[in-house]
C-alpha cells in the first residue's frame, strides 16, 4: 500500500516507517521543515511538504493513497498553553482526511490514547472517553468521529497509545522525569506511588500502527499498552538507582511545584488492558518493557531536556 503518514519524523513516526517499509509498503510522508523532509528522504520516503493546517495538501494527498495515518499532533503551540487551538487544529485535519477517503474502504488510522478512560479500574477497548466540552476532550471527540467513519465506508480506526511510550531517544515523559530528578537531587513519586501508568516500547507500537493499517476492521479501537500498568514507584526507584540520588514521595499538595507540568499527570492511577486488540491483530510485544528499559541506561547518559 502507499501509506500517507502525517508525524513520520517524530517518535512515533520515526519508528513506523521503517516498520512500514520493511513490510513492503510505500511511505509518503507530511514535513513541516527542510530539516524533516531530509530525515525523511533519507528513510525512503515521499516527502510532501506543509503542515496539519494545510488542509489542500492533506486532502489531496490523503485521496491520492491507499491509507493514513495519523500521527501529527500541534504539541508546540499546545504545550504553550493552546491545547484547544492545538485540538480544534487537529480535528480540521481528521475531517480531511474523512471526505477524502469517504466511500473508498481505505484505512485510517489515529493515534489517541489511554489516560482518563476508566479512573479506578482497567480500562479496555470499550471504554469510551467523556465528552464534556472541555479542551482535552475536543481530542477524544475526534477519536470518536475517526470510529464514526466506518460508516461511511472508511476502513478507520483508533490506536490509543499508552502514556509511555518508551525507547531509546525518548525524549517524553520518562525523560523529563530524570530531569526532573537530576535537577533537584531527589527522585520523586507522589504519595506511597502505588499509582500505575500503562507503557509500551516506541517500537511494539509502530508495529502496532502497522497492523492496524493492514487489517483492523471498519470501526476498530485498539490500545498499544504491552504492560496494563507499572507502578510509579518502581520508576521513580530504578531512575534513583542509576543516579544515585533518595527517592522520596512527594505530597499531592506539593506535586505541581515539584514536578512542574508532569504534576498534573503523575498522580494518576490509569491501568489500561490490551487483550481486545492483542486477540483482534495478533499483536504481541517483544521490545523490553519499562523498568528494564529505565535499566539499560540509555535515559542517563547525558542530562535529559523535559518536554
Amino acid at each position: 500500500m502507499r501509506i500517507f503518514v502525517t508525524g513520520a519524523s517524530g517518535w512515533i513516526g520515526s519508528a513506523v516507517v521503517p516498520e512500514l517499509i520493511d513490510s513492503g509498503h510505500q511511505v509518503v510522508g507530511l514535513a513541516r521543515s527542510d530539516a524533516s523532509a531530509a530525515v525523511l528522504t533519507a528513510a525512503g520516503v515521499e516527502v510532501v511538504r506543509g503542515g496539519v493546517d494545510d488542509l489542500d495538501v492533506l486532502g489531496s494527498t490523503a485521496a491520492a493513497s491507499d491509507g493514513v495515518i495519523h500521527l501529527a499532533f500541534k504539541h508546540d503551540i499546545a504545550f504553550a498553553g493552546d491545547y484547544q487551538g492545538a485540538a480544534e487544529a487537529d480535528r480540521r485535519a481528521v475531517d480531511t482526511f474523512g471526505d477524502a477517503l469517504a466511500g473508498t474502504e481505505r484505512p485510517f488510522v489515529l493515534a489517541s490514547g489511554v489516560v482518563g478512560l476508566a479512573p479506578g479500574r482497567v480500562a479496555n477497548e470499550r471504554d469510551m472517553p467523556t465528552i464534556d466540552g472541555s479542551p482535552a476532550s475536543i481530542r477524544s471527540a475526534t477519536a470518536q468521529a475517526v470510529l464514526a467513519l466506518a460508516s461511511r465506508g472508511v476502513r478507520s480506526s483508533v490506536v490509543r497509545l499508552s502514556p509511555t511510550c518508551h525507547g531509546e531517544g525518548d525524549n517524553g515523559f520518562m525523560a523529563t522525569l530524570v530531569a526532573i530528578a537530576r535537577a533537584r537531587g531527589v527522585s520523586g513519586h507522589i504519595g506511597d506511588g502505588a499509582n500505575r501508568w500503562p507503557a509500551v516500547h516506541r517500537l511494539d507500537a509502530a508495529r502496532l500502527f502497522r497492523l492496524a493499517a493492514e487489517k483492523a476492521p471498519a470501526g476498530s479501537v485498539l490500545h498499544g499498552v504491552a504492560e496494563e500498568g507499572v507502578r510509579t514507584r518502581d520508576i521513580a526507584e530504578v531512575i534513583g538507582r542509576h543516579l544515585d540520588v533518595p527517592v522520596t514521595s512527594v505530597a499531592p499538595e506539593a506535586a505541581a511545584e515539584h514536578f512542574t507540568w508532569l504534576g498534573a499527570f503523575l498522580g494518576l492511577d490509569a491501568p489500561a488492558s490490551s487483550t481486545l486488540t492483542r486477540e483482534l491483530l495478533d499483536w504481541r510485544p517483544t521490545h523490553p518493557g519499562l523498568l528494564e528499559d529505565l535499566g539499560k541506561g540509555h535515559y542517563f547518559h547525558v542530562p535529559a531536556t523535559p518536554a
